[in-house]
């Protein structure tokens, strides 16, 4: 089971590698579990600063592997519970990190796995890649947060259109359509992202955290909560080793050095 998913840590940002390229990473229960504990073990890692997740073999991830689905107990309150226990325990890993993580997207990313794309707060995606939430293709809903993500990437009314469609959106239209930052020729896909998470993990990680805590708590709050939820982080901040170091930093024009506190 260890060599179906992959982790390593370069220059303070740890990759997590989806590893079963003959079955398009299409995830198992067994593999959805340790996804979701090395999401968890990064973030808690004080040597890791940026979370990558790919895919190997020329794809992202086809959902989850339907031989998986075959051991389920056919009621609807299992059927339910597998999705809330199991399938989207990376998904509240997702939400409870306090580091940015970068999907690097080669290929396919369908049905669960466009929605575990679309749960990162980063997309760099290949000319090769391919989108697609075909649910609606088998007569299923959204299961892994397509319906909650979609909309606040490309709005409400192309997410609906994608959602019953289940049309295909490629690396280029997916940048277009705000659902992907940068599409890059397929042989750059990890350079470029590992380029881009070491420019982030060289900035200050207490500043990465609160930036990144507080876009997503303004996301669903009024201007007067974000701005005091702003005014708290920011107070906090500038009592900081990070701050002070950055700030000598920018005015000696060199590198800075952070410890994280």
């Amino acid at each position: 089971m260890s060599e179906d998913i992959l982790y390593d840590v370069k220059n303070r940002v740890a990759t997590i590698t989806l590893n079963r390229p003959q079955r398009k990473n299409a995830f198992t229960l067994p593999l959805i579990h340790r996804w979701a504990d090395l999401l968890l073990h990064a973030n808690s890692d004080d040597s890791v600063r940026v979370i990558v997740v790919t895919g190997a073999g020329g794809a992202f991830c086809a959902g989850v592997d339907l031989d998986a689905l075959a051991a389920i107990d056919p009621s609807a309150l299992s059927r339910r519970d597998f999705l809330t226990d199991e399938i989207h325990r990376v998904a509240r890993a997702v939400e409870m990190s306090d580091k940015p993580i970068i999907a690097a997207v080669p290929g396919a990313a369908v049905g669960a796995g466009m929605d575990m794309a679309l749960m990162c707060d980063i997309r760099i995606v290949a000319e090769s890649a391919r989108f697609a939430e075909s649910y609606i293709n088998i007569g299923l809903v959204p299961g892994d947060g397509g319906a909650y993500y979609l909309p606040r990437l490309v709005g409400v009314a192309k997410a609906l259109e994608l959602l019953l469609t289940g049309d295909t959106v490629t690396g280029s239209q997916a940048v277009a359509l705000g659902m992907a930052n940068t599409v890059v020729p397929d042989g750059e896909l990890m350079e470029y992202t590992q380029a881009l998470a070491e420019r982030i993990a060289a900035k200050a990680p207490i500043a990465v955290k609160l930036i990144r805590r507080s876009v997503y708590q303004s996301q669903d709050v009024d201007l007067r909560t974000a701005l005091d939820l702003v005014a708290s982080h920011m107070g906090v901040i500038m009592t900081t080793n990070d701050h002070k170091e950055a700030l000598a930093a920018f005015h000696e024009k060199r590198p800075g050095n952070f410890s994280g506190k």
